[in-house]
């Protein structure tokens, strides 16, 4: 892992993920991007030192003041010394929020994303939170959303919570590399729920011939019961106090998203521990 992106609006919530994904670029040696957007009519994500040419004089002057403030808040946080063990960065950027962070992924190749998945007012709420379920439905590196400041960032228990499918491979290296970093016990979990029950012998059995042929160590096989997949992740979590939960998701966008639903991005709503995703081919 060589670069950490954490999005912040200089929010409480953004701040317990800053500091989050500090600990872990201590842990393995990543450099940090934190990347403030600040929101603006028109289309698109650019560089604040871009030419920019506005119809209504108001609107340049306040838009102005608003990439000023934002200045002075990102030089706050890169000159903070209580992140000085590591190397960070602040890109300020004008546009659409999320335009925004998906431009930074691909320029600097960022290996993962860490970010607030819940705001504390109800505005906040609103723009973290559409802004965090759109990148989890879509972002092409791994997100961790942090709801609260974890307990500890030293990810010794992870619930990988599976479907088996075949194409979880490229999420599971992804979990074994954070295993190693952290020396983990891996927690796989199957969730039955009433609409899609298998018998444990059934699933014991698929998830273990699921584990060898990923080549995970270090795990033990569970099933759960529960009414919903989202709610049984939740607590077997709560039961084997997790310090991350881990899921893969088909990222359904559109039609299919609203018909299927997205189960990672409940988990990641309403989950009070820190939760890993990464999109996988449906």
């Amino acid at each position: 892992m060589k670069k950490i992106l954490v999005p912040t609006d200089f929010s409480k919530t953004a701040s317990v993920a800053l500091d989050s994904a500090f600990d872990i670029a201590k842990k393995s040696g990543a450099d940090l991007i934190v990347l403030h957007v600040v929101e603006e009519v028109t289309n698109g994500s650019f560089n604040v030192e871009a030419d920019v040419i506005y119809d209504n004089s108001e609107d340049r002057l306040f838009t102005f003041k608003l990439i000023e403030k934002a200045k002075k808040q990102l030089e706050k946080l890169v000159l903070d010394p209580k992140y000085a063990d590591v190397k960070l960065d602040g890109e300020l950027r004008v546009g659409n929020a999320f335009h925004g962070i998906q431009t930074i992924i691909t320029e600097h190749k960022v290996d993962l994303i860490v970010m607030g998945s819940a705001g504390h007012s109800k505005l906040e709420e609103m723009i973290i939170g559409t802004n965090t379920e759109k990148i989890v439905r879509t972002s092409r590196c791994p997100v961790l959303t942090v709801n609260k400041k974890p307990a500890t960032t030293e990810f010794k228990n992870i619930v990988y919570a599976t479907a088996l499918a075949p194409d979880e491979e490229v999420f599971s290296r992804i979990v074994k590399k954070t295993q190693k970093i952290y020396d983990s016990t891996i927690h796989l979990v199957r969730i039955n729920t009433p609409g899609d029950f298998q018998r444990d012998f059934e699933v014991k059995n698929a998830m273990t011939k699921f584990a060898k042929t990923l080549g995970l160590k270090n795990y033990t096989v569970n099933i759960f019961n529960d009414y919903s997949v989202e709610e049984g992740v939740i607590r077997f979590a709560d039961e084997v106090n997790a310090d991350l939960i881990a899921m893969a998701t088909h990222g359904r966008t559109g039609f299919a998203h609203v018909i299927a639903g997205s189960v990672a991005e409940d988990v990641v709503k309403h989950a009070k521990r820190p939760v890993l995703t990464f999109v996988v081919k449906h």
